[in-house]
């Protein structure tokens, strides 16, 4: 399976978009870019310190993100990034008009559970709140798909996958 599209996995932190973006982009056979490498070191800096970012601090980082999705246009790729927000949103397909978005979705009790376990990651879960009291879901003319985080890695891929070949413009 194959695709046009460059994805962006989004979801709130803990969702997985670390752990589903490579597999997907493998399932689908195209490269995969952390959306967290493209952090400035002060947004790592602050989130680390339990600081949510503010949007003058995400506007460079999805700028990163858009310029990356934009240069894969037409050949695909697979990027995690949170887009939390329609404007976030909206600046990536400004930069990337085709990008489609798979929103990974999921219990509240069951993200911060897979929080507490994961290592080494800077995203405390004290900001788990702000994560959702920041998120606006994707809107009926958003190109997307929500995909539920319940399940294994490869459970969840495998839903991801089948709603983008389900999606306009895929070629699946």
């Amino acid at each position: 399976m194959s695709t046009p599209h460059v994805v962006v996995v989004m979801g709130v932190a803990g969702t997985g978009k670390t752990t589903i973006g490579p597999l997907l982009a493998a399932r689908l056979g195209v490269p995969y870019a952390e959306g967290d490498d493209f952090h400035p070191q002060a947004n790592i800096a602050k989130m680390s310190a339990g600081t949510p970012l503010d949007d003058d601090d995400r506007w460079p980082w999805l700028d990163a993100i858009g310029a990356w999705a934009h240069q894969r246009a037409g050949l695909g790729g697979v990027v995690s990034c949170s887009a939390l927000k329609r404007s976030y949103r909206d600046r990536l397909r400004a930069a990337a008009p085709g990008v489609v978005f798979v929103h990974l979705t999921g219990d509240r009790a069951l993200i911060e559970d897979r929080m507490t376990h994961r290592q080494g990651h800077f995203m405390p879960t004290a900001l788990l709140d702000s994560q959702f009291a920041t998120l606006q879901p994707l809107q009926p003319d958003e190109a997307g798909v929500a995909v539920d985080v319940a399940g294994s890695p490869d459970e969840i891929t495998e839903r991801a996958a089948k709603a983008l070949s389900e999606l306009p413009g895929s070629a699946a």
